[in-house]
């Protein structure tokens, strides 16, 4: 089977802690399959993925998995975050929404917790 999913991340805590969530049951529910697992990030959700967050440690863990953590620049510039504030597990993209285009026609499921 192809497993390969986005998950969609661009509101605040409760929706992080969920997204999290979801994301590290997906990795056990398929412990012995082979996929690529991308979150992407956008609009205020950005504001949660500085490198001092709580949910930095999760987010690391995460990342070790396998987990690609893309954020978008748009938001980064229209929050004016710094690229040195981000958590260094995190690789910004120029749009986030692109991102997600183009992992979709990749074949990507999207999910949005």
């Amino acid at each position: 089977m192809y497993y390969d999913i986005v998950f969609h991340f661009d509101k605040g805590i409760d929706e992080l802690n969920i997204t999290i969530s979801n994301i590290k049951n997906y990795y056990t529910g398929l412990p012995k399959e082979n996929f690529k697992a991308v979150l992407v990030v956008n609009g205020p959700g950005i504001k949660l993925m500085g490198k001092e967050s709580s949910f930095s440690p999760d987010l690391k863990k995460l990342h070790e998995k396998g987990l690609n953590i893309r954020v978008c620049n748009n938001a980064m510039i229209h929050f004016n975050l710094k690229s040195e504030w981000l958590n260094p597990v995190c690789h910004i993209v120029p749009a986030g929404l692109l991102e997600l285009v183009d992992l979709q026609r990749k074949g990507f499921v999207y999910i949005k917790p």
